[in-house]
């Protein structure tokens, strides 16, 4: 059955959400975990990921050392940038977690959590969904994914996001193996339920503008501060929206091998920043509790 596209959403009968704080803009911090997990001949794939501070130049076959150092520095390096920076600013954010980078490096995962941050279910590999050819291996590598999570760190992911492209039948899935939420979505300001035969899923749409992954694209973020200054506008722009009465949810997204680099750090930490000058007119919270008020609120 082909999905049915909604080109309307809510339209002018937006939710009236007031966030915890008082606030009627909520702020995910995301950050990817996801390096250890992506296309590389070292794990027996045909070709190396092609996506990084520059592409691959071997041929099918031939193993990339330089792509896998490049997405090394993510874990060895980046990470701890990030928790250091989170911890100074006392703020919680959602770590989307693939499974093979958290069975690769299981002790990263677990400081992640014992330092107060949510994990969610970023896929097996780093790989879109859209490439699964049936819904059985889908829901194995879902499944596989939650558990090596829960096994390692000790909270069970509630949310769920993949690489690029769900399949047809993802997100049937994620209500048949109970997921809270599911931020396959790039098409609102705000949460909202999807509905289907199969049940209600709570949707937290997603952002890739305000993604550091922009400094991997030709044309895209190149200092620090084009990327901080673009998610400064995107708040200001909510905010003054929000002093007529409008709610809404910002998603900002990284990458540990992107914004972990040391130049690129001085967004993150200008963004912080910003934040914290906001105080209350923004809530910053993880997914998961983003997902639990909105849930309360609209039915």
């Amino acid at each position: 059955m082909p999905i049915e596209r909604d080109l309307r959403g809510y339209g002018r009968a937006r939710p009236d959400i007031i966030w915890p704080n008082g606030a009627r803009v909520a702020v995910s911090l995301v950050v990817n975990f996801e390096e250890g997990a992506e296309l590389a001949v070292e794990q027996g794939d045909i070709e190396t990921e092609r996506f990084g501070e520059v592409a691959s130049t071997s041929p099918p076959g031939i193993r990339d050392l330089v792509q896998e150092q490049v997405f090394d520095y993510g874990m060895r390096a980046g990470l701890w940038r990030f928790l250091d920076a989170f911890a100074d600013a006392n703020v919680r954010s959602t770590f989307m977690m693939c499974g093979r980078a958290v069975e690769r490096v299981p002790e990263l995962a677990r400081a992640v959590i014992e330092a107060g941050h949510e994990p969610a279910v970023h896929g097996w590999r780093w790989l879109p969904h859209a490439r699964y050819g049936d819904p059985e291996t889908e829901r194995r590598d879902i499944e596989r994914t939650r558990d090596v999570i829960a096994h390692f760190t000790g909270v069970t992911p509630a949310g769920f996001m993949s690489r690029g492209s769900q399949s047809s039948w993802t997100r049937d899935l994620l209500i048949d193996l109970g997921f809270a939420y599911d931020s396959n979505a790039l098409d609102d300001d705000l949460p909202y339920w999807s509905r289907s035969p199969r049940g209600s899923m709570l949707i937290l749409p997603y952002g890739f503008d305000t993604n550091d992954m922009k400094f991997f694209h030709p044309n895209g973020f190149v200092q620090p501060e084009h990327f901080s200054d673009y998610v400064g506008a995107g708040l200001a722009t909510l905010v003054e929206e929000a002093e007529r009465g409008r709610s809404a949810m910002l998603s900002i997204g990284f990458h540990l091998r992107i914004c972990g680099r040391p130049a690129r750090f001085r967004a993150v930490k200008a963004i912080i920043a910003e934040l914290a000058r906001l105080d209350r007119r923004v809530w910053v919270a993880t997914r998961a509790d983003i997902a639990a008020h909105f849930r309360n609120a609209v039915r």
